[in-house]
């Protein structure tokens, strides 16, 4: 019977021991580590790879966001063609703590770049957003703010997008892949 019982609280302590080491293993995945990784969205679509990167999950506030985008070609052929305006690259926003679109133009002329295959092509964001006078100063200065790539506190949303099209011998295929991510801007206050 004493055998039982050592065998017993023996295996009690071992599940014990092993229901703590994973809490404490979860909670530091959860932790601080988490806010300042690198948050990457990637969607595949025929011989492409779009994808949407923030450098960061949390900015402070002041600190330069870091957004950008990839578009990569993994086809059959060496390289390939896209069609284009100015970019390939679109990187429209919304901010969700005061639900402000973040508009992203840009002009339109029909470029060509040549993407080598498994070199992607990458654009950095520059800022972007419009305002016109009947719009609010409140929502004029944040995008004047946005424009100088100067985050005000708060959740952003990019819904990214690589729009372009690839001319093949008779006919073209237009693609528009999209992509989604987050981070916020944290409040120094």
């Amino acid at each position: 019977m004493r055998k039982l019982y050592r065998y017993l609280t023996i295996l009690f302590i071992f599940l014990l021991a092993s229901c703590n080491l994973e809490d404490v293993n979860s909670d530091t995945s959860k932790g601080k580590n988490n806010k300042s990784s690198k948050q990457v969205s990637e969607v595949t679509e025929d011989d492409f790879i779009y994808r949407l990167v923030s450098e960061k999950g949390q900015y402070e506030a002041n600190e330069q966001v870091g957004i950008y985008a990839e578009l990569e070609y993994v086809g059959d052929k060496d390289e390939i063609k896209i069609f284009h305006a100015a970019s390939p690259f679109h990187f429209p926003m919304y901010e969700k703590t005061r639900g402000y679109e973040i508009g992203y133009i840009m002009e339109e002329p029909l470029l060509t770049t040549t993407i080598t295959k498994g070199e992607p092509l990458r654009e950095e964001y520059k800022g972007s957003g419009v305002y016109s006078a009947e719009d609010s100063e409140e929502y004029v200065n944040f995008i004047e703010a946005i424009n100088d790539n100067q985050f005000l506190a708060g959740h952003y949303e990019v819904n990214g997008f690589a729009d372009f099209y690839v001319q093949t011998n008779d006919s073209k295929r237009e693609y528009k892949i999209k992509s989604q991510v987050e981070f916020k801007v944290k409040d120094n206050k």
